[in-house]
């Protein structure tokens, strides 16, 4: 089978959630044999790192990438407001990518076009002149819902209408063409009877994505240490740590002094870079981000705001890592609360959960170990892109 995947930042590098869970595709598609082109979007925020990608990788994928300016202009912004055109997605629309899409469709075949997610939706057009593939959306979120989670939790009543406004845009515009695609490839159940629910009539199907589950030997985690890597230009991962160090760590710090927190990410924002507060640490952007999570024991998640799964949860599981983490933080997950993950919602629960992690060693391991055998069992790419592939087949 031959397939062009169309990413809406580079794929690889793997640095972060959204990056793992495209490579994840690529990788595993290869991997049984079927060959994948990657076309991907560039940007200032999300550049090609030419110095991490090899030689290999890039004649196995035919790798090109076009750079489209992503920095918000609030003219071009206003403009979409006033229209009732969603932002997010028209800053995604560019003659340069189209024509090089256009290109790559004259000069090849392709059996399937695997489009990650919605932002890159305008495309659409061109891939129905150009090519007689099945069209499938890679939906990592419900993109609005995210949008609209983030309104409700803002104080700031400016933001808080304009980040309304933009859930809005945004949730007609994953309405309207959600229909355009052959079929939705859902990251969970849960967004896939979501976009059910809107409207799609299209095929659905729920498929979460795979990791490649490998034992970091030889690193024996600090004791007493909590950890969060994510990439910290994602507004949810912000707020949510933000409001961790702000609602919940002073409890934990006051509780249990000894413990210490250690917070990594790429584009980790300035004042948090500078931040002088007792017991915490923070690394910014980490070498070796399967390293730094090896190295530490228990990993916490206060996502506030979110849809889709948070790849980075399955890594940290994967090596073995207790995971607490609110409950939108876990959907979409195949978790059991108390035995491969524990969930904490309000301060008082993660001080709680923290608390019993330190007290009791032993649990804190069973559900490490638990953690791991549910990615194992649950999450190995191989079984994911068999899925993934079943879908193709039926399209």
């Amino acid at each position: 089978m031959k397939v062009l995947q169309l990413c809406y930042k580079p794929p690889y590098p793997p640095v972060d959630g959204g990056t793992l869970a495209m490579d994840s595709i690529t990788q595993g598609l290869m991997d049984l044999g079927h060959e994948v082109t990657v076309l991907t979007v560039e940007s200032d925020k999300h550049p090609v790192r030419h110095e991490r990608i090899g030689e290999e990788y890039r004649e196995k994928t035919h790798f090109q990438s076009v750079y489209i300016d992503l920095s918000i202009h609030p003219l071009e912004a206003l403009i979409a407001l006033l229209c009732g055109e969603s932002y997010n997605v028209k800053r995604f629309i560019s003659k340069d990518f189209n024509a090089k899409l256009t290109e790559i469709l004259s000069n090849n075949h392709f059996d399937i076009v695997d489009v990650e997610s919605i932002f890159l939706t305008p495309y659409v057009a061109t891939l129905r002149r150009h090519s007689d593939a099945r069209i499938v959306l890679r939906a990592h979120n419900v993109e609005h819902r995210i949008w609209r989670q983030m309104a409700e939790g803002t104080r700031n009543p400016l933001k808080r209408w304009y980040l309304k406004k933009l859930a809005l845009a945004l949730r007609h515009y994953e309405l309207e063409h959600i229909n355009d695609y052959d079929g939705v490839a859902c990251i969970t159940a849960n967004d896939a009877a979501t976009f059910r629910q809107l409207g799609c009539r299209r095929p659905i199907a729920d498929i979460p994505f795979g990791i490649n589950v490998n034992a970091a030997d030889g690193i024996v985690p600090e004791p007493l240490t909590l950890f969060h890597i994510g990439s910290m230009d994602w507004m949810p991962n912000q707020e949510g740590i933000r409001w961790f160090l702000e609602a919940v760590w002073p409890l934990i710090h006051s509780r249990l002094p000894q413990v210490r927190l250690h917070l990594a990410g790429r584009k980790m924002p300035d004042d948090l870079m500078a931040l002088h507060t007792d017991g915490v640490i923070v690394a910014g952007e980490v070498p070796d981000a399967a390293n730094f999570i090896a190295s530490k024991q228990i990993n916490i998640v206060p996502l506030l705001a979110g849809s889709g799964m948070r790849v980075k949860i399955i890594e940290a599981m994967s090596l073995g890592k207790t995971v607490i983490a609110t409950t939108i933080a876990a959907s979409g997950i195949e978790y059991t609360d108390g035995k491969n993950l524990l969930l904490a919602d309000t301060p008082e629960q993660f001080v709680t959960q923290v608390q019993r992690c330190v007290e009791h060693p032993d649990l804190c391991n069973d559900i490490g170990n638990n953690a791991r055998k549910l990615v194992l069992e649950k999450y190995s790419n191989q079984a994911i892109t068999k899925r993934l592939l079943d879908f193709y087949n039926k399209l």
